[in-house]
């Protein structure tokens, strides 16, 4: 399988300052986890302003843009950025974007996003999270638009709440969560299944100190069920799955209490694909270098393997 990566030097521009935890040396862990294997690298671009529309609001655009370039440090109590975030922020969507081009011009079948800033916490209108512009939601979007219908499984620790409410009004698109109950943002709970209660979106929230085998029992009982379901669910089983890759429910992260392993990565990884879906992922969180270093490459090795 040609699978595709992603990435920009631009993305180590996006300073957050001395002690953030989403910060420059990210960037490099992942790169160093990657070296050496064959993947196919796409050109990134960034994303165009009625691209952003698509998942945020205009007004949200430009008051992301107005606050940096007037100097803001932050945007939120979580989210800092700098004089180059917005032009990482667009360039990551649109490195997302370039992906999604990949896969459908057919020049891959996989892929990965090593991107910086992360975006599942962004909503339409509102940066929060270490989230800027919703990478995945920019993605989803325009792959919606080509007429493909999408899943998104977001396996980061935290409950990617922007994303959620993205898609809560829209069937069309599934969102299943896993993470870490209770920990930040406090939404994602298991009653919260779409705007008409249709199970469109899955959140599954798991126990501090959950393990690989929790973790699996969830996805063999929960995620890859709900994947197949075709009965009462318009847009089918999804044509492309999209993952919300956030590697921060490993056991050494210092944000959240989970107990992971790379190779339960790699596990998730070979149980989706399984599915025999394409299947593109995109950078959330992780705050261990090492372990987010092991996880990536972990990742990307099975997306390479199928």
């Amino acid at each position: 399988m040609k699978t595709g990566l992603v990435t920009d030097p631009l993305f180590r521009r996006h300073d957050t300052g001395p002690g953030h935890p989403e910060r420059i040396a990210r960037h490099d862990a992942v790169l160093d986890g990657l070296e050496g294997l064959p993947l196919t690298p796409i050109e990134p671009r960034d994303a165009t302003r009625p691209e952003l529309a698509a998942a945020h609001t205009n007004a949200y655009i430009d008051a992301v843009k107005q606050r940096i370039e007037e100097g803001a440090t932050h945007l939120d109590g979580d989210t800092a950025v700098c004089a180059d975030s917005y032009a990482a922020a667009t360039r990551a969507a649109g490195a997302a974007l370039a992906l999604g081009e990949a896969l459908l011009d057919g020049r891959i079948e996989a892929g990965f996003a090593a991107v910086r800033p992360p975006g599942h916490h962004a909503t339409p209108n509102q940066a929060m999270g270490f989230c800027l512009f919703n990478n995945i939601a920019v993605l989803a979007r325009y792959l919606q638009a080509h007429g493909r219908r999408v899943a998104i499984v977001d396996w980061d620790v935290h409950h990617g709440n922007g994303t959620q409410d993205i898609f809560w009004n829209d069937p069309a698109v599934r969102y299943c969560s896993l993470h870490q109950s209770p920990l930040y943002p406090g939404t994602g709970a298991a009653q919260e299944t779409g705007a008409d209660n249709d199970g469109h979106i899955l959140n599954i929230p798991l126990p501090a100190g959950s393990d690989g085998d929790t973790y699996r029992q969830a996805f063999e009982e929960g995620v890859i069920p709900w994947l197949k379901r075709t009965d009462g669910d318009a847009s089918g089983i999804p044509d492309i799955l999209l993952v919300s890759a956030g590697f921060d429910a490993h056991q050494d992260d210092p944000l959240a209490q989970m107990n992971l392993t790379a190779n339960d990565f790699a596990e998730f990884t070979r149980m989706l694909l399984a599915l025999s879906r394409p299947t593109l992922s995109l950078l959330e969180g992780g705050y261990d270098l090492d372990g987010l270093r092991d996880s990536a490459r972990a990742h990307v090795e099975v997306l390479l393997e199928a």
